[in-house]
């Protein structure tokens, strides 16, 4: 429901935007501010996304914990599709999410809501299913062993 939501009103405060955008500067000056915000969004994104790769790769040879930066990436990937569509809205958005501020705010929003397991500890619980088990031996003709004649 939010998703249609969205595709609805984001256009219509686009188009709104551009109406009133353009009677206040003219057409040839809104159509260059569109056109810059979408070149200017480009080289941040590509030095902030560096940026985070680079705190990913950190993240990843060492033990810190991955998910900042994986988060944040994928903010700073979001913004990117935002910037290049043409429109002062969707701009705005951009613009915002390349800030790390607003990135770490959403960041800890989203972080309150997702329950993280350590995949290292044996989990105890109701869900835990014992089983038995067959090794099961690969014949000549079938050298995978996947599969029983």
């Amino acid at each position: 429901m939010w998703l249609l939501l969205a595709f609805i009103a984001v256009p219509l405060i686009e188009i709104a935007l551009f109406i009133q955008v353009g009677g206040l500067i003219g057409l040839w000056p809104t159509l260059g501010t569109v056109i810059l915000t979408a070149l200017a969004g480009t080289m941040l994104l590509r030095h902030q996304g560096l940026s985070e790769l680079g705190k990913l790769r950190a993240a990843l040879s060492g033990s810190g914990d991955p998910s900042g930066p994986l988060v944040h990436g994928a903010m700073i990937l979001f913004a990117g599709a935002l910037l290049l569509t043409p429109g002062f809205f969707t701009d705005a958005v951009g613009f915002a999410l390349l800030l790390p501020p607003v990135r770490a705010h959403i960041f800890m929003q989203i972080r309150k809501r997702i329950v993280l397991h350590d995949m290292h500890q044996p989990r105890r619980g109701p869900d835990i299913i014992e089983g038995d088990y067959q090794t099961i031996r690969p014949d000549r003709n079938d050298p995978s062993g996947w599969t029983r004649h």
